[in-house]
């Protein structure tokens, strides 16, 4: 196997081990790789001419992206003893790297997380480029686990046991600047000179000789008193509490690992952290996130594989609403010109002043930032005619719901813009095939359909139609890197994936309320299970309108299994749309806006009640969730993904299926086949919705799962 560390010399008394993966984009430490280093700290302590080493990447951008992590799947079903063995392994190796006569740098410029962070962390010290792309993190806890092979030995004796519960339990990566505010780092230079400025501080750290100070110091359990520790213990697990819910052990894990260690030597500490990292590893969580990331992994790859048949220079969107607006925020943030139409000028004036608002927030002072607007403003051009987009690339329509509607769009904007535009719709359920019967030129036409708020939500939809072109998706995909976004390929179809799998989620959550489950018993399962807010809230968010427009598209298409309760239609006739009116299933009228329940829905809800049965958690469960998974087996039937992982993607990034969950069709697997089965013959009464499908039963007849 081809080497990835190489060894030099630097006027003779200075050793180089250099990591350069071969036919890696990064660096990772496989075993393999934890092998050579091995190799190379056993000849550098025999070497009496060596006066101090320096570790770095031969890979500009990117020092080490972490562990092998398909070597870690290839263990999740490993004795506790050998992952014991495993995570004490690699942290006796590391820790060699200060038992060195002579001090260790760590010169890093770019990416330095998971294993390439307790790589560095167990050097004497640690010198970063100023790069913007140098970044320096513990993420392991988004992967169900924590660092183990040191980090929360040596973090929390550097940095100070604050920034160390806070950097492991967080999992958030720090910048250069940050870096060395706290200590992880002595100094930040240019990458040209990261070299150079590591060779200056061996010479001064052999002629002052405080590395040996540290190194005295730092094997010492680490001083604070029980008050102390007691504080940070109490607040931090409540705030981990509060962010996770109870459904991602490893954070809190983490935490009673860095305060138990801390009253230990480091041997001691380094051994209560691979015992406990032992206890989450291979566990349901560790295996789902796991997944997640191979997801995500697999999207970039393949995103990755289509390149642009036109570059996007500008874009036009039409409709200045919400989705308009999210759109066209994206664009400019990402410094793409953007010319924004909406036939009505107060709308057109509202939607300006939105996109640029959105465009300039700043997390940091929760709002936008004045001079990020002024600096934005430029690339934003309001038109109130669509004769202004003639010179734009992409032209993405966001208006009504209304398949009339969008085709007057699409036949007006053929004839105004270039012959190698592309035409774009975000539609949300109308077929592609549908709004392009019109057109005279359907290949450069297709969907790309954005979630909102377009801000926060990462996944776009691109949507094929029939006589889509190649060069029209390429370009799709594209443009959707550009701003940042991840997309997967859908082919066209009613509702497309995400929207398909939600509505009969929404739909039975309506079903519960009419068979006399309050709507906050309905949304606190769904929560339990997961998901980010409840249905019920769901429909209040996204607006009853549009969800029952949405719910008109999916019965027209499903009509022997999908349902369009009259409870919603009279809401909606009753001027009750959710949030943005005041009250939906919820009213929000109260300073914060926040959803309380509503006396008022229960006559509407009286009119059309089915009887009122008890049902048990798991019951309104099991009713959310299989009338989703089975839609999401007809979805592979029809090909309108390429596979499982397609479908848990696009509603982990799409709706916020629970990560820890791995996604549905992953979770699916976890329960089997056999018992989804078994809980689908209790609601056969219910109708088709709950018939199992042919794929479903092929499954549990071989005993095989989606990601076989």
């Amino acid at each position: 196997m081809p080497e990835t560390i190489t060894r030099s010399n630097i006027s003779g008394q200075i050793a180089t081990l250099t990591l350069d993966m071969p036919d890696k984009g990064a660096n990772i430490l496989s075993s393999h790789v934890l092998n050579e280093l091995e190799e190379h700290l056993d000849n550098l302590k025999n070497d009496r001419d060596v006066k101090g080493l320096i570790i770095s990447s031969g890979k500009p951008g990117t020092f080490i992206a972490g562990a092998d992590l398909r070597e870690f799947v290839a263990s999740l079903d490993a004795d506790r003893a050998d992952i014991v063995d495993l995570c004490r392994r690699g942290r006796l190796l590391f820790a060699r790297l200060h038992e060195l006569p002579f001090v260790t740098v760590a010169a890093i410029d770019g990416i330095c997380v998971g294993g390439g962070a307790e790589l560095a962390i167990a050097c004497d010290r640690r010198i970063v480029s100023d790069s913007s792309s140098t970044q320096f993190g513990f993420p392991e806890v988004k992967l169900g686990l924590f660092p183990g092979w040191g980090g929360t030995v040596w973090t929390p004796r550097i940095v100070g046991l604050y920034n160390a519960v806070e950097m492991i339990t967080g999992g958030e990566s720090v910048d250069a600047g940050q870096a060395v505010t706290m200590g992880l780092a002595t100094e930040s230079v240019s990458p040209e000179k990261l070299l150079d400025a590591a060779v200056h501080m061996i010479k001064q750290e052999n002629e002052s000789g405080s590395f040996l100070k540290d190194r005295e110091r730092w094997a010492r359990p680490i001083t604070m008193s029980e008050t102390e520790l007691g504080f940070l213990g109490v607040t931090a697990a409540g705030f981990i509490e509060q962010q996770t819910k109870g459904h991602y052990p490893a954070p809190l894990a983490a935490l009673e690992v860095l305060i138990g260690g801390s009253s230990l030597d480091p041997q001691a500490a380094g051994e209560l952290e691979s015992e406990e990292m032992a206890n989450l590893f291979g566990s349901p969580v560790n295996r789902a996130l796991l997944n997640v990331f191979f997801l995500t992994d697999r999207n970039k790859k393949q995103t990755a594989a289509y390149q642009s048949a036109t570059t996007i220079e500008s874009v036009g969107v039409i409709g200045a609403g919400v989705m308009g607006q999210g759109i066209a925020s994206a664009n400019i943030r990402r410094q793409i010109p953007t010319v924004i139409n909406d036939a009505a000028d107060d709308a057109l004036q509202r939607g300006i002043q939105s996109v640029l608002e959105q465009a300039s927030y700043n997390r940091d002072l929760k709002g936008p930032d004045v001079e990020q607007t002024i600096a934005l403003a430029p690339l934003l051009s309001p038109a109130l005619e669509t004769e202004e987009m003639k010179h734009c690339d992409l032209v993405i329509e966001a208006a009504v719901e209304r398949a009339d509607v969008k085709k007057t769009i699409f036949s007006n904007l053929e004839e105004i813009v270039s012959s190698t535009a592309v035409l774009a719709t975000n539609t949300s359920t109308i077929p592609i095939d549908e709004l392009a019967s019109s057109l005279s030129y359907p290949e450069r036409f297709l969907g790309i359909h954005f979630f909102n708020p377009v801000r926060k939500m990462p996944l776009v939809e691109i949507i094929r139609g029939t006589k889509t072109s190649d060069d029209a998706i390429a370009t799709a995909f594209a443009y959707a890197k550009k701003i940042k976004k991840s997309p997967i390929l859908v082919r066209s179809g009613p509702g497309f994936l995400v929207n398909r799998l939600l509505l009969p989620y929404m739909s039975e959550a309506v079903e519960l309320l009419l068979e006399g489950v309050e709507p906050r018993a309905v949304d606190r399962v769904a929560t339990r299970f997961g998901m980010p807010m409840g249905p019920i809230r769901l429909y209040d968010v996204v607006g009853l309108d549009v969800a029952a427009y949405a719910g008109k598209t999916m019965v027209a298409a499903f009509p022997d299994r999908v349902l369009q309760s009259p409870l919603v239609e009279d809401l909606v006739a009753a001027g009750r749309l959710g949030q943005k009116a005041g009250h939906g299933f919820y009213h929000y009228r109260n300073k914060k806006r926040r959803a309380e329940s509503d006396a008022a829905l229960n006559p509407f809800i009286d009119k059309h009640k089915k009887g009122v049965r008890d049902l048990r958690a798991e019951e309104i469960q099991d009713r959310l969730m299989l009338p989703m998974l089975l839609e999401a087996t007809r979805v592979l039937d029809e090909q309108i993904v390429e596979n499982a992982r397609d479908v848990d993607l696009g509603l982990i990034l799409g709706i916020g299926f629970p990560p820890f969950r791995g996604g549905l069709l992953f979770w699916a697997d976890t329960v089997g086949a056999g018992e989804i089965l078994k809980k689908l013959e209790r609601y056969q009464g219910l109708g088709p919705r709950y018939e199992p499908t042919e794929r479903l039963v092929q499954l549990a007849e071989t005993g095989s799962k989606f990601y076989d």
